[in-house]
């Protein structure tokens, strides 16, 4: 089943494109991986898909409703930062009980839905912690378990691990993944890292200048990159992230 349908996007800042006749689809429970260079339009996109950015031209359909216009609480769809945007005075179970306060209709159940989805991501024994005395896995999961509070069944995650070292972010990529099959929620995943792209997406956008190049499944990309910037910002770098592996690996 299709979950999210883009057509024809564009924007613009300032008369300069950002964003050139973008087109795909999302199956539901896909985890996308959105990959290019700094500047290429990546974040742009997935803030015009919540609702953050507005459209000089384009649709957007979640579910086969058309959200362009909606607010961004009103499109089903939740978003963690790099930084995950957690409450530092509040325990595990106040941040994920928080946006629930401010919506009539779960203020009431709160606690209930909030110690559910804790379970649920393996955190039901950490609900009085605060977000310092976690791991930083642990503090996604917080963050993910918030943003699924509002029934959010589309998550937005921009570039999460860009500031973790490499041994933490191995280890939260593992526990993505798993958690994201586990509940079965659709992902759009910004990067700017190859190697994280190939681990964790079903499929993965290569974007340039605002356009979108190629999108498939890693392998196909890997073996058949469309053009020369896809194979020497892709295929090239793993191959010679695994020679150097290879190497390490002949030397011990």
């Amino acid at each position: 089943m299709t979950k999210i349908s883009v057509r024809n996007l564009n924007k613009s800042y300032a008369g300069i494109p950002v964003l050139r006749e973008i087109n795909f689809d999302i199956v539901e429970g896909e985890f996308l991986a959105i990959l290019g260079a700094s500047g290429c339009g990546k974040t742009t996109l997935i803030r015009s898909l919540i609702g953050l950015e507005s459209l000089d031209s384009g649709t957007i359909e979640k579910d086969n409703e058309d959200i362009t216009m909606l607010e961004p609480s009103k499109r089903g769809m939740g978003i963690v930062f790099q930084d995950y945007g957690l409450f530092p005075n509040m325990t595990v179970l106040q941040n994920v009980m928080y946006p629930l306060k401010f919506n009539k209709d779960k203020k009431k159940t709160a606690k209930k839905v909030a110690l559910d989805l804790l379970k649920k991501v393996g955190l039901i024994e950490y609900i009085d912690r605060k977000p310092y005395q976690l791991s930083g896995g642990q503090q996604q999961r917080v963050a993910l378990a918030r943003t699924l509070a509002l029934s959010q069944d589309v998550i937005l995650l921009d570039e999460p691990m860009s500031a973790l070292d490499v041994s933490n972010r191995d280890n939260l990529r593992k526990e993505l993944k798993k958690l994201q099959k586990q509940l079965g929620i659709t992902m759009i995943y910004i990067t700017h890292d190859q190697e994280e792209a190939f681990m964790l997406a079903d499929r993965i956008m290569i974007m340039q200048e605002g356009r979108i190049l190629q999108i498939d499944v890693p392998r196909e990309i890997y073996e058949n990159p469309i053009n020369e910037y896809v194979e020497s910002f892709v295929t090239n770098h793993l191959k010679e992230k695994m020679v150097s592996l290879a190497g390490s690996v002949g030397k011990v």
